[in-house]
């Protein structure tokens, strides 16, 4: 048995995005910057894919940039806010990925920015009050705050974080890497400042990104050399990657309420699945489908007998999930610090796709049933 369930991780390469890459890794592998016919040829095919990304966000191809994936564009899109919006003040939360966390500390540390934390509550919920009340005395700010949690699947209300943004002039930043390709994103209604994304979590290629900047002139180069991508990332581009992240986009959307219904049902027979196990809880609102990601779902549970590590005896069993952000090298996880929840318990992220099957969550119950059985009885030996 292989059950693969860290889908927020990374997701399997579908058949029909290699099938679009091929030709571009054997027979038209030539640089699209070469002015001859093979050349011409790659160049197509990376403005092309251009142009499908945009249209995925209702937007002008000018605005896509493409990157190495969620974290180099995270990374850009805050510094060219800070460096080129002359920004002194930024607004994050401590439930961000470290690919937010880390650069905003980097520049806190430096004494270029002063990073102010909005509050969150034990489901990790965050107040708009005060975030309209911090903008009300820290202007001109920058706003990061994500759309939907890799680590506990909560979304954030980002429609209603970029009005206030634009009520208060401050500049909008949001990770979507875990809603892009799953989640209709809208820029004309949504108007952030940057958006980001990564191929790999929609059944695309790893090491290919998209960065959106609503201003492209404001956009920091952040890879100097040639003039690839208007200037803004210098370097020959991946056109397999890139070709294959395009298909990826575009299959994903096209049967987005097929994928996300399915998805969905899986979600929620291992809810139901779980919810015999009286020691269980679920971390952020990932047990609320209106308020959570439909891919991800995550709990805590209390250890295992003779000290038996719950994440080792799943992937012993062929079952493979995490503890929480795959960036993080231990079981440890800052957002489930930050919700002050989940202290002497194991934190498991089960993460979906589209190759999951009901079969598979079927098992994943069956076993988890049987170890917490198994602790009981054990528990109620020792004090009978």
């Amino acid at each position: 048995m292989s059950i693969y369930l860290d889908n927020a991780a990374t997701t399997p390469l579908a058949s029909e995005v290699f099938t679009a890459m091929k030709p571009f890794i054997f027979e038209s592998f030539a640089n699209p910057s070469s002015a001859h016919a093979l050349g011409r040829y790659a160049r197509e095919a990376v403005e092309r894919s251009r142009e499908i990304i945009a249209d995925t966000l209702y937007t002008e191809p000018g605005n896509i940039f493409f990157t190495s994936g969620g974290t180099e564009g995270d990374n850009t899109a805050l510094l060219s806010a800070v460096y080129n919006h002359n920004i002194r003040v930024v607004i994050t939360s401590r439930l961000e990925h470290y690919a937010v966390l880390n650069t905003l500390k980097a520049l806190a540390d430096s004494g270029v920015i002063r990073l102010v934390y909005l509050e969150n509550d034990s489901k990790g919920k965050l107040s708009l009050a005060e975030l309209d009340t911090l903008l009300e005395n820290e202007e001109p700010a920058l706003i990061s705050l994500m759309h939907g949690n890799n680590e506990i699947g909560n979304l954030n209300p980002i429609l209603e974080i970029a009005d206030l943004a634009e009520h208060h002039g401050a500049i909008f930043h949001s990770d979507t890497v875990q809603t892009i390709g799953h989640i209709d994103i809208n820029t004309r209604q949504l108007a952030p400042d940057f958006l980001v994304g990564s191929a790999h979590k929609f059944h695309g290629p790893k090491g290919v990104g998209f960065l959106y900047a609503k201003e492209p002139a404001n956009l920091r180069a952040f890879i100097k050399g040639g003039g690839q991508e208007s200037g803004k990332r210098a370097g020959t581009e991946n056109v397999a990657g890139i070709v294959g992240m395009a298909a990826a986009l575009q299959h994903a959307y096209d049967n987005q309420n097929l994928y996300e219904t399915h998805i969905h049902s899986l979600k929620k027979r291992l809810l139901n699945g779980l919810t015999s196990l009286s020691e269980i809880n679920f971390n952020g609102y990932s047990d609320h489908p209106d308020k959570s990601l439909s891919t991800v779902l995550s709990v805590s549970l209390p250890a295992l007998p003779n000290g038996a590590d719950l994440l080792q005896t799943l992937d012993r069993a062929g079952i493979f999930v995490s503890g929480g952000s795959a960036c993080s090298s231990n079981h440890s996880s800052h957002v489930i610090e930050a919700l002050g929840t989940g202290k002497n318990e194991e934190t498991i992220r089960f993460s979906f796709s589209r190759f999951n099957t009901q079969a598979e969550i079927d098992e994943v119950v069956a076993l988890l049933n049987s170890l917490y059985r198994n602790r009981q009885e054990q528990s109620n030996l020792l004090y009978a």
